[in-house]
């Protein structure tokens, strides 16, 4: 059985929205904690998407796999399946995409019951909110750049309360942490 991951950069107050990177932007992009992302992505079977995220990252990606900085990245994400959630969508979609029809909850079940692997979920809108808020998420990662951003939205707000167990931690040369938390068991 396939396990529900969401994968989060973020800047240490909780800003999450239009990672560009530095200079321009707060996201800080190294070769360790890139390496380590790549691994975490190749382990995986596919993504779940909500639209924005969807949409955001199929205008961008497919015209990574020329960058030689991006190329290895740009075919995994490219050839990776993705499955998208929304209530505007209509199939069949571009970018080697499902939409996932019905209940969220079902599909998403039906998806961990037919996957073997990790199903990474990406972004941290409407999408991550419902997943979370439905207790279906197995394990969250963040990436933390080592930056304070003064606009956007923050992540998970009006989400909880949730208590997570912290099961790994990697600090980068970079400044970048990664923390793994996965849901705490009942008390």
């Amino acid at each position: 059985m396939g396990r529900l991951v969401i994968n989060n950069s973020m800047t240490i107050n909780g800003a999450f929205e239009a990672p560009v990177p530095e200079p321009d932007g707060w996201l800080v992009l190294d070769a360790d904690s890139n390496q380590v992302a790549l691994e975490q992505f190749f382990a995986a079977d596919a993504m779940v998407l909500g639209r924005k995220t969807y949409e955001g990252l199929a205008a961008v990606w497919p015209t990574l796999a020329d960058d030689p900085n991006l190329a290895t990245f740009a075919d995994q994400m490219n050839g990776m399946p993705k499955y998208v959630a929304s209530r505007s969508l209509r199939a069949p979609l571009e970018w080697n995409a499902t939409l996932l029809e019905g209940d969220l909850a079902e599909s998403v079940t039906a998806l961990k019951d037919r996957h073997d692997r990790s199903l990474v979920a990406v972004g941290a809108g409407e999408l991550a909110d419902a997943l979370i808020t439905q207790g279906l998420i197995d394990e969250f990662w963040f990436w933390v750049s080592p930056s304070i951003w003064p606009a956007g939205p923050r992540i998970f707000e009006g989400v909880g309360p949730v208590r997570l167990e912290l099961i790994g931690a990697t600090t980068f040369a970079s400044g970048v942490v990664r923390l793994a938390y996965r849901p705490a068991p009942d008390r």
